[in-house]
């Protein structure tokens, strides 16, 4: 069984047997590559990784208060579809305009020397794949797709956007409205709005993406459970944990006895049983751990 050091920040941490003690960057570095080196390496990431690019944290220090809409409200409230494809019509195309940052680049790169086997990402904005990663698993869907809940027709985002464009002149300009973690923004009256369906049925649309209060789709997690399953260490930046589905990937990888590292700016709810914390941006450490396990 891996040994529980210390959680280690830089500046000042407590070790292992409650003392205080000083961590340089370069300690922190050094002790995670000590872990990783010579390990194949599954990565969990979540929303700390793509704030560098612009899009901001639900959980985050600083992050607002915000309450997302339930998947119980967008199925069985007419105005509650309207409010949420209103504001989500609004802040797409400022979404969709955030590039990969150094973060995402650094695990594409890392999987295409072989270091890494894959990506489980809580994120719906698409980057990893953007950056260039090939074996990516969205938990949590893709902004990208949009699903009929009748038929299950697919559709690309890009093209329900301009539909609801052609029927919702007033929606065309973004502007610069606030925008949230899943591409959305808030509005404040959508009542004239005029919802888009299905062109199979008419039934429902809904981006692909998984809802508060909504299931992850069982092939999906068997997916990303087999992953870690043939990994030997898990990797875990930018993600508090507090969403059950990083937590379930954590307890895989406990049970299977492998050693794992969190990478989150603040506490998270996997630090007690991680074989190694740093509290520290994802971005710059992921960029460190790449230039130093390729060298």
């Amino acid at each position: 069984m891996p040994v529980r050091p210390a959680i280690l920040r830089p500046g000042t941490a407590e070790g292992s047997d409650g003392s205080d003690a000083a961590y340089t960057t370069q300690e922190l570095l050094d002790s995670a590559l000590e872990i990783l080196r010579g390990r194949r390496i599954a990565v969990l990431t979540g929303a700390g990784i793509s704030t560098d690019s612009g899009i901001p944290d639900y959980r985050g220090e600083g992050a607002p208060v915000r309450n997302p809409m339930t998947f119980a409200q967008f199925l069985d409230d007419l105005d509650y579809r309207k409010r949420y494809w209103a504001g989500s019509q609004l802040g797409w195309q400022r979404f969709t305009a955030a590039q990969p940052n150094d973060g995402h680049r650094a695990l594409a790169d890392l999987e295409l020397a072989g270091v890494v086997n894959g990506i489980v990402t809580q994120n719906v904005d698409g980057l990893h794949l953007r950056a260039g990663s090939q074996r990516v698993v969205d938990l949590h869907g893709s902004m990208d797709r949009v699903r009929c809940l009748h038929c299950g027709q697919l559709y690309s985002r890009t093209d329900i956007a301009a539909r609801i464009v052609e029927l919702n002149a007033w929606l065309a300009d973004p502007g610069t409205v606030p925008l949230g973690p899943d591409g959305d923004v808030e509005i404040a009256d959508p009542s004239s709005f005029q919802l888009p369906g299905c062109s199979v049925c008419d039934g429902t649309l809904k981006p692909d993406i998984v809802f508060f209060g909504e299931f992850i789709p069982k092939e999906k997690f068997i997916e990303a459970s087999a992953l870690v399953q043939q990994a030997e260490v898990l990797v875990i930046a930018g993600s508090s944990l507090v969403v059950n589905s990083g937590i379930r990937l954590l307890d895989h990888a406990t049970r299977r006895r492998l050693p794992v590292i969190i990478i989150n700016r603040g506490i998270t709810k996997g630090d007690a049983r991680a074989t190694l914390k740093i509290d520290a941006g994802a971005t710059e450490t992921l960029v460190a751990l790449r230039d130093r396990l390729l060298e």
